[in-house]
Formats: structure tokens, sequence, C-alpha cells
């Protein structure tokens, strides 16, 4: 059985293992173990409730994480979630584990006042699990991003 629960501050010490969760899932040591948030930081960063991080777990072993952000609206009174990073372990794959923390994330996103979650999938990777999961639960919209540096 997958138990999902979203992390408290009291949770902080848990953050390095989803960490080290997102780098091993991602194969990106750099970006999640490099420069590690201090204790205090992710403290308040959990009690931020814009802030949302799920873990799921199988007999107390970490199998999946989903990390999103309510993003507060400026043309309605609104929000929106987005889902910044969501893994499962490859052996806990095609299981519902994805689809589960998902169904969680409403929850959270209807008490929160949003009116849709979103998320964005690499198409640079073809990450065709990804794009699999969320034309299975939403309306796929075709989109550029980009990122500009702050240099």
């Amino acid at each position: 059985m997958i138990v999902i629960s979203r992390l408290i501050p009291t949770d902080a010490s848990m953050m390095n293992e989803v960490l080290e969760f997102f780098a091993k899932e991602f194969h990106d040591p750099e970006s999640y173990l490099k420069n590690k948030p201090s204790r205090g930081y992710v403290e308040r960063l959990l009690a931020s409730p814009s802030f949302i991080c799920l873990v799921a777990k199988h007999q107390e072993q970490l199998v999946g994480c989903l990390v999103a952000y309510e993003l507060v609206k400026f043309e309605q009174e609104r929000s929106e979630v987005y889902i910044y990073d969501l893994a499962v372990s490859s052996s806990f794959r095609r299981q519902g584990v994805a689809t589960e923390m998902i169904e969680h994330l409403k929850g959270i996103a209807k008490a929160l006042g949003a009116w849709v979650i979103f998320v964005q999938a690499d198409t640079q990777t073809e990450d065709l699990p990804a794009i699999n999961l969320y034309t299975k639960l939403g309306k796929r919209e075709e989109v550029l991003h980009f990122d500009i540096d702050l240099d």
C-alpha cells in the first residue's frame, strides 16, 4: 500500500531524502545535492502554504515525490498550482503512484482556492512517461518555455 503525505516543518530532516531521491531519479546531483538548503530554510519553506512537498511511501520506503507551488494570480482572485518536480522510483512506475500524488494534490489545490493545476513536461528529452501521464490526467497545450538568466 502506498501512503501519500505532505511534509510539514517538523519533517525538515526528510528533505535531504527528497533531494537525494530527485537527484537519483533525474540523474542530476548537481541541481539537487550541490548546495543543499539549511534546516532553517527548509523549515520556513515547509511552513509556507504556497509550497507543497508530497512524498509517497511504501513500507516506509520513499517511492515518489512531488513538489508544487501555489501561484497567486493578479487578474482574478484565484490561484494556480504548478507541479515543479514529480518523480517515482523506477520499481514503482506504472502502478498509479504519480496519479495518486496528483489526486492528493487536487485536494490541497481546492483548499487553497486554486482553479487549476498545471505542469510542463520536457520535450527536449522526450519524457514520454510524463507526457503520457499528464495527457491522461488533463488537457494538453503546446507551449514554449524560456529560462532567462539573471546575469
